[in-house]
């Protein structure tokens, strides 16, 4: 599954839906969590229900954001939207396995075996201590995110960013946790979102950056911020050039522990590296 850019979409809003079709996300995810009000709830459902029938056959994954699993909503969101058949749900609020094995069970009682959960892995200051679970249920995994928002207001902190848009110490933290979590779980890192959404040369640097540190996909608040998402997440030619060379370079070399290609000493772990960069082409 590849999910380089995942673009959230207000379950209310079914012209947006449809629209967002042709942004070139590799996922939506339609909303019934924050971007809809209490009152609307019950409509988006239906609007979200009859738009997955609608595009069932497209090529772009839809996700559902249902709300948290302690909020009383979820069953009335799983119950409208599940025999609709989605790719996956994402989960927010989500703390550890115990969260995923409710899901699932809430899942399997309405007949669904296949959808895939994201869970948003760092909502709530209990989630962060049971980042770790996610390895032990691995199997109905998407990926894992996380997110800058929920948590910095769950423990009283003024903004979870430095004036210049970086994160402070506590949710660098977390966004590490997350990664190092997915990749213990074997599940697709998913970066959160750039929430200023007419800053695209800032998105760019941000993606760049994820893409960097070993997230493979990112969120995105608006269709345009998808294509710089996309850019940042698809390996370029020369990437890919150089990781096929070392893939050949072991090949052709099947007992080397260690091995020099242009000048410069490879090993294991770049052959790891290597293999995996060429997965997602």
């Amino acid at each position: 599954m590849r999910l380089r850019s995942l673009l959230f979409v207000p379950g209310d809003r079914p012209e947006r839906m449809r629209k967002a079709l042709n942004s070139g996300a590799d996922a939506l995810i339609l909303d019934l969590e924050d971007s809809v009000a209490l009152a609307g709830k019950a409509a988006a459902r239906t609007e979200i229900g009859a738009f997955l029938k609608e595009a069932a056959d497209g090529e772009t994954l839809l996700f559902v954001r249902v709300n948290p699993l302690d909020g009383g909503l979820t069953d009335a969101d799983l119950d409208a939207i599940v025999q609709a058949g989605p790719a996956g749900i994402m989960l927010p609020k989500a703390e550890g396995a115990a969260s995923i094995k409710d899901l699932d069970e809430r899942l399997r009682q309405r007949g669904d075996d296949r959808a895939l959960i994201l869970p948003i892995a760092t909502e709530t200051p209990k989630a962060l201590f049971r980042l770790s679970e996610y390895a032990d249920v691995p199997e109905r995994l998407a990926g894992l995110t996380w997110g800058a928002e929920d948590l910095p207001a769950a423990v009283g902190a003024l903004t979870a960013r430095h004036a210049d848009g970086s994160y402070t110490p506590p949710y660098e933290m977390a966004r590490a946790l997350t990664l190092f979590a997915a990749s213990a779980a074997g599940v697709l890192p998913i970066e959160t979102v750039y929430p200023a959404i007419r800053d695209l040369e800032g998105l760019a640097a941000y993606a760049q950056r994820g893409a960097r540190d070993g997230f493979l996909g990112m969120m995105a608040v608006h269709p345009d911020q998808v294509p710089v998402i996309n850019t940042a997440f698809t390996p370029s030619e020369e990437e890919v050039a150089r990781a096929q060379a070392v893939v050949d370079a072991f090949a052709a070399n099947p007992g080397a522990g260690v091995l020099t290609l242009d000048g410069k000493m490879i090993d294991r772990p770049h052959l790891i590296k290597a293999q995996a960069l060429l997965a997602r082409c």
